[in-house]
């Protein structure tokens, strides 16, 4: 299929979402944009955040990693599980008794001024670090699939996928992504089963027969028993359950969503579905993973990780899939990107600027404000995509997760602090503690050879980090009663 009719089918779909954004954004205002006015429906928000978490990196990153790491990420998934229960059962009844908008406001009421700003920072770099990683990715594919043989170059390729989701977040926010994060998580699974259907008629293999044939190439191993291994399944277990805990329950983007639905109930409902979702989904990613090595093995196809998927499903399947592949992949990416740029300006507006403790500024200029921050954010993420450019990396779904490591610990540590103990910590040290602990962290990967000898720290390290943070914490804090 030629590029221009491929790049046809993106536009297409893209006047679709144009079409819903302007449907769900009319009448907007500063409160739809930052939390859907609390209006939004569980199942909506479940349904669409299962797009959110997975992401483009996700639809490429996982399925390509099965060659060198088997199923080994769903150890990581079941650990995701506990971490939603965690979530709904801890979290959110915070959230939602103190009626947040930014989760970050939290960390004022408990610990003080110093530390709610330095959790929103963190955020913010968190977020920008991880959800440009991922439109990296995607617009590398977008890149080499269509863009290359139209001479469009890289960057304007970026330029234009962040353009067009400025154009359908600008005004409604939130209110609008819970409606576009739904229509695109569907695209996206549809175009997961379809390329797993095709390539298994393909193969001439049942299900059952598929698992056989990746049990033979050792594609489908899911429990890793050598402790010393970063694949060990109680790191990688731990490590899930906290990933999911830092990244979906302490992110303003991901719990932006579930406290814009009206009432606390329903917001834990939709947590514990889309857990079990993500679950099942997350299986199909690793199954699919498998089914290309096979084909791959038997089509002699040589490309690996991130790049496997795109080869196959634009040069070794018929026209249709390749479509469907191209719709489905925009539909991962814009989820993980529109939502990110969305809590993004939330938290910089309401957390840093302090919009919503300032009684000068009326409606009119507070959504001026809101705009202009929402813009500049777009072109930070313009500018981080091409730092990745220059990087390249073979797997995006590593780097991620070691960002995440380093960024979200003092965040782990901030909140546990918050909730576990009711010690008055001295606040203007909260900035030192959070920064040092990943400096600290780094180190300890960087020497773990010398320093542990066989034993390898993997996803773990978010652990040691947010540890880290809760001991600089208790070390610089004095019990409730105690004067300071």
């Amino acid at each position: 299929m030629s590029s221009l009719l491929l790049f046809s089918f993106v536009f297409i779909y893209f006047l679709l979402l144009l079409a819903v954004a302007w449907y769900t954004g009319k009448n907007s205002n500063n409160d739809s944009f930052f939390i859907g006015n609390r209006k939004s429906h569980w199942m909506l928000v479940a349904f669409g955040m299962l797009g959110t978490s997975l992401s483009g990196v996700t639809f490429v990153s996982v399925p390509g990693a099965v060659a060198k790491e088997s199923f080994a990420y769903f150890q990581l998934t079941i650990g995701y599980l506990i971490g939603y229960v965690v979530i709904a059962y801890v979290l959110l009844p915070l959230y939602y008794k103190l009626n947040l908008t930014s989760i970050y406001n939290y960390l004022i009421t408990r610990l003080g001024f110093a530390s709610y700003k330095t959790g929103a920072s963190f955020f913010i770099l968190s977020r920008v670090l991880g959800a440009t990683s991922r439109l990296y990715l995607v617009v590398k594919i977008l890149q080499d699939a269509i863009l290359e043989n139209l001479h469009i170059p890289f960057w304007a390729t970026a330029l234009i996928i962040l353009l067009m989701i400025l154009l359908y977040t600008y005004e409604g926010g939130v209110k609008t992504i819970v409606w576009t994060d739904t229509l695109q998580t569907s695209f996206m699974l549809l175009g997961l089963i379809i390329c797993s259907i095709y390539i298994l008629n393909s193969l001439h293999l049942s299900v059952v027969d598929s698992i056989s044939a990746m049990a033979e190439k050792k594609y489908a191993t899911i429990f890793f028993t050598n402790p010393n291994s970063k694949l060990f399944f109680v790191k990688q277990i731990l490590a899930g359950a906290f990933i999911c805990i830092t990244m979906t329950g302490m992110d303003q983007e991901m719990m932006q969503k579930n406290i814009s639905v009206k009432t606390l109930k329903d917001s834990q409902k939709n947590v514990i579905t889309m857990g079990l979702i993500l679950t099942v989904v997350i299986l199909i990613f690793l199954f699919l993973g498998g089914l290309l090595y096979l084909y791959a093995n038997q089509q002699n196809i040589v490309q690996t990780g991130d790049k496997l998927f795109p080869e196959i499903a634009l040069h070794h399947m018929p026209s249709f899939v390749s479509v469907i592949f191209i719709i489905a992949l925009i539909s991962a990416l814009f989820p993980s990107a529109d939502g990110a740029i969305t809590a993004l300006t939330s938290t910089f507006c309401i957390d840093i600027l302090g919009m919503q403790r300032n009684i000068h500024w009326n409606d009119d200029k507070k959504k001026k404000i809101r705009q202009n921050v929402h813009l500049g954010f777009a072109i930070l993420f313009l500018f981080f995509v091409m730092v990745y450019k220059w990087i390249d990396s073979q797997s995006m779904i590593g780097i991620i997760l070691k960002v995440a490591s380093y960024t979200y610990g003092p965040l782990l540590g901030l909140f546990t602090f918050g909730i576990i103990t009711n010690r008055k910590v001295k606040d203007q040290i909260v900035p030192i503690i959070c920064v040092a602990s990943p400096i600290i962290c780094y180190l300890i990967d960087t020497f773990q050879n010398k320093l542990f000898g066989s034993f390898e720290i993997g996803l773990e390290l978010l652990i040691i980090n947010g540890l880290i943070t809760f001991a600089g914490l208790w070390i610089f804090s004095l019990p409730a009663k105690a004067k300071s």
